[in-house]
């Protein structure tokens, strides 16, 4: 499930560009879009030439995502709240947001989604477990179970419309991995690129969800369906063993030692 040809995007959407990621993905998308419509409710910097479009989109308002999706070839969804918070400031970006954008995709004949979701929405699984893409969902956090939904919303909207969708399920996307679970779950923006690379040309990707992971070692999550994809990652975290294994060892019983998701998994509740 390769392609051979990638031939620029006319126009790409990128969410979230305000982000961490999104600023990354600003510039190493440039080689993949003739312009790419950069947008969140956040400051972005501005346009530095035509081949840059800068939108301020609230994911909240369906109308406004409606506007920002017209004219784009294909859809990078990155925006979003992107750490655990309360259900009720998940709810706009993270839920409605994902079904705003979709919608939109359909109105305008989008027929190609990357959807950035996260290892949070299989969290409570043990790190002595492997899994893959198809084992059944542990979301650890409300915003864990946002992406749960996305990922049910980007099958529906392939089963009933035929937009296609890859579901990215990031894993930890950092300069370099900061302590021991992150050795597994760590994710260089140079795969990231690649990643996202895969998932806009691959062809008949129908929804596929694949782990957002480097070539690691020691690694909880089988990804095949990204290696059908055609990624082929090129970083590892094994270069920084060193560095984080002198950090000190959490306890035996801390959730960062025990649960995929780590932290998340014990995040809340909220307004108690």
């Amino acid at each position: 499930m390769t392609s051979t040809s990638n031939a620029p995007f006319n126009r790409l959407l990128l969410t979230g560009a305000a982000g961490g990621l999104g600023k990354v993905l600003r510039e190493s998308l440039r080689p993949y879009a003739n312009v790419i419509r950069l947008s969140d409710i956040a400051d972005v910097a501005p346009a530095i030439d035509d081949r840059e479009e800068v939108v301020r989109c609230d994911l909240s308002d369906k109308q406004a995502v409606d506007q920002l999706v017209e004219g784009v070839d294909a859809i990078l969804h990155f925006g979003g709240v992107s750490v655990e918070r309360s259900f009720e400031e998940i709810l706009g970006a993270n839920i409605c947001g994902v079904f705003h954008i979709y919608e939109a995709a359909r109105r305008h004949g989008v027929k190609r989604v990357v959807f950035a979701s996260s290892n949070h929405v299989i969290g409570f699984y043990k790190q002595d477990e492997v899994i893959d893409a198809h084992s059944p969902r542990r979301p650890d956090s409300y915003y864990g179970l946002s992406k749960s939904y996305g990922e049910d919303m980007a099958t529906f909207y392939f089963d009933r419309y035929g937009i296609e969708t890859v579901s990215i399920r990031i894993g930890s996307a950092f300069p370099e991995p900061q302590n021991r679970r992150m050795m597994s779950t760590w994710l260089s923006f140079g795969d990231l690129t690649r990643l996202i690379e895969r998932a806009l040309y691959a062809p008949g990707v129908g929804h596929t969800v694949v782990y957002g992971m480097s070539d690691n070692n020691n690694v909880w999550w089988d990804n095949h369906l990204a290696t059908r994809l055609g990624y082929a990652p090129q970083d590892s975290s094994d270069v920084f063993r060193e560095k984080v294994e002198a950090l000190p060892l959490p306890s035996a019983d801390d959730p960062i030692r025990v649960y995929q998701g780590g932290a998340f998994c014990v995040a809340g509740p909220f307004g108690d």
